[in-house]
C-alpha cells in the first residue's frame, strides 16, 4: 500500500512539473513573440549573459569585443546584455568599457537586462558544495533572464552552464557559449582524489579518507551534470589549450569546440616605451582579487627575494610590487584588505603597492614604469594580464601551469620569452635574474615576447570568434 502510495505521489509531482514547465514555457513563447511584433523591423535578439559585465577583467574584455565583432559583422542584431550589476545605469558600464579597455560600439543597439538575482551565485552563499550550490543559483538567475528577455540567440561569455537548458528548453534560443574555465576538471578531481592541499580542497578534507571519498563522489556527479548541461551549447569556444583539453576530456565534443585565445590589447601596448619610475625596480601584477589568483604567492615570493638580497640593502630597498586589480564585491575587498594584512605581517608594507579598480590609462602608466611582470595563479585557463605585460615590454613571470606554459611563455635558450616558475623560491630566483641579467640579455626576452603575442591580438580574436559562432547565425 505504501508503495503505491508513494508512486501515485511521484507521480502526482511529475504532473505538476510537467505543468509548471509546459505553462512557463508557453507564457515565454508568447512574450518572444510579443516582442518580436513590437518591432518596425524583423530584428535578431542575440543575448549575451555576463553577470558581472562591470567587473572591469579580462573575461569583460571578451564580452565587450565580442559585442563589437557582432556589430560590425550583423547589420540590424539588436543585442541584449544580461547583467546583475543593478548599482550601476547602462551609460556607466559602456564609459567604463570605454575608459578601461578602449572600446567603442554602437551604443544604441544594446540593451541591459538588470537581475535581482546574482546573489544566488555568489560563492559566500555556498560555504559547502559550492560549485553545486552556485550552478543551482545560475538556474535562477537563467529564470529571471529568460522571463525578462528571450533572445532569439543566447551566448554565455561567463561559463554559467547550467543556464543553457533554460534557455534552450523554455525560450527554443539557440546556444553558444566561450568558456574560460571549466566549472570543474580533471586537476581537481585529482587534488581531491590524491588529497592534496588546495584552494578547493581545504585540509580537514584532505586529512579524512571518509570526507575525500564524499567530496570525489560529489565531483564525480556533478561533473556527469555539467557535462549534461554543457552539450545543451551548438559551439564551444575555449580560450586555450588547456580549456580544450579539459572541456574535450570532460565532453567528448571535440567537433564543437574551437580555441578561440582571449582578446588582448597588444597593438597599442607594443608601442610603449619603458620610461621607469625614478630608480625604482617596478614588478607588476594585474589580476582580479579572487582566491585563485594566489595574490599570496606574490608576497612570499617578495619576502624571499628579500632574504636573497639580505646582502645587498640598497638594491632591495630600489624593488617595488605593485599589485592591481580590480574587486567585482565584498569578498573581493575582504582578500584585498587580507593582502595588505598579510604584507604587514611579512613587513613588506614599504614595498608593496596596491591599486584597486585602475582607469586604463593609469594602467597604461604603469606598463611603462614596470620592469618585471608577476602572474601566480596555478593552472590559469589563459592568461590575458601575461601577455598585455609582454606586449607592454616587461618580462613577465608566470606560473608553470595551464595557460601560461601551453599557450604564451617559451623558456628554451634562444628563443626565451619570459619565466616559468612553481613556488615562491622559484620566483624570487627568476625576479634575481632578470635584474642582474646584461641588459643585451634581458632586451633579446622583450623582443622574443613581444613579437609572440601577435597572434592574441583584438583582430585575431574577431576573426576566430566570428567563425565559431556563426554557426548559430544561420
Amino acid at each position: 500500500m505504501l508503495i503505491v502510495f508513494i508512486c501515485w505521489l511521484l507521480i502526482w509531482l511529475l504532473g505538476i512539473v510537467c505543468a509548471i514547465f509546459f505553462g512557463l514555457r508557453q507564457w515565454i513563447t508568447h512574450h518572444k513573440q510579443k516582442l518580436h511584433s513590437s518591432s518596425s523591423e524583423k530584428r535578431l535578439h542575440v543575448g549575451i549573459f555576463h553577470p558581472y559585465c562591470n567587473a572591469g577583467g579580462g573575461g569583460e574584455r571578451v564580452l565587450w569585443c565580442a559585442v563589437r565583432a557582432l556589430q560590425k559583422k550583423y547589420d540590424g542584431i539588436k543585442i541584449v546584455i544580461y547583467t546583475g550589476d543593478i548599482d550601476s545605469t547602462p551609460s556607466a558600464i559602456l564609459q567604463k568599457a570605454k575608459n578601461v579597455f578602449n572600446i567603442s560600439f554602437d551604443i544604441d543597439q544594446i540593451t541591459f537586462v538588470f537581475l535581482k538575482q546574482r546573489h544566488w551565485v555568489e560563492a559566500r552563499k555556498y560555504p559547502h558544495f559550492t560549485l553545486l550550490g552556485q550552478s543551482l543559483g545560475s538556474i535562477v538567475m537563467g529564470l529571471e533572464a529568460v522571463c525578462k528577455f528571450p533572445p532569439d540567440i543566447f551566448i554565455d561569455t561567463m561559463g554559467y552552464a547550467f543556464t543553457y537548458p533554460v534557455f534552450r528548453f523554455l525560450a527554443g534560443s539557440r546556444i553558444g557559449s566561450y568558456v574560460h574555465y571549466p566549472v570543474i576538471s580533471t586537476d581537481m578531481l585529482k587534488k581531491v582524489q590524491f588529497r592534496q592541499l588546495a584552494h578547493n580542497n581545504k585540509a580537514y578534507v584532505a586529512r579524512n579518507p571518509f570526507l575525500t571519498w564524499i567530496k570525489l563522489t560529489y565531483y564525480r556527479l556533478f561533473s556527469k551534470m555539467y557535462k549534461w548541461v554543457s552539450r545543451c551549447s551548438e559551439t564551444i569556444m575555449v580560450n586555450s589549450s588547456w580549456t580544450e583539453n579539459h572541456i574535450v576530456d570532460l565532453f567528448d565534443v571535440p567537433l564543437r569546440t574551437h580555441r578561440v585565445y582571449p582578446p588582448c590589447d597588444i597593438a597599442h601596448l607594443k608601442k610603449l616605451e619603458h620610461v621607469g619610475r625614478n630608480n625604482d625596480i617596478l614588478i607588476l601584477s594585474v589580476a582580479q582579487f579572487r582566491p585563485e589568483k594566489n595574490h599570496p604567492l606574490q608576497l612570499q615570493a617578495l619576502y624571499e627575494l628579500r632574504t636573497l638580497l639580505s646582502r645587498n640593502e640598497d638594491l632591495w630597498n630600489r624593488i617595488k610590487l605593485v599589485i592591481v586589480g580590480s574587486c567585482r564585491n565584498d569578498d573581493d575587498y575582504e582578500r584585498l584588505k587580507n593582502m595588505q594584512d598579510l604584507a604587514k605581517h611579512l613587513s613588506l608594507e614599504n614595498s608593496i603597492e596596491f591599486k584597486v579598480n585602475v582607469s586604463y590609462d593609469e594602467l597604461l602608466k604603469l606598463f611603462q614604469q614596470s620592469k618585471i611582470g608577476i602572474h601566480t595563479m596555478w593552472n590559469e585557463h589563459f592568461g590575458i594580464g601575461v601577455v598585455e605585460c609582454m606586449a607592454a615590454g616587461l618580462i613577465m613571470i608566470a606560473h608553470k601551469s595551464g595557460g601560461p606554459l601551453l599557450d604564451i611563455i617559451e623558456t628554451s635558450e634562444g628563443s626565451q620569452n619570459g619565466f616559468l616558475a612553481t613556488d615562491a623560491i622559484e620566483y624570487a630566483g627568476s625576479i634575481l635574474n632578470i635584474i642582474l641579467n646584461p641588459p643585451e640579455l634581458n632586451a633579446n626576452i622583450v623582443n622574443a615576447a613581444r613579437s609572440s603575442v601577435e597572434r592574441f591580438s583584438e583582430k585575431e580574436f574577431d576573426d576566430q570568434f566570428l567563425r565559431a559562432i556563426s554557426a548559430i547565425f544561420v
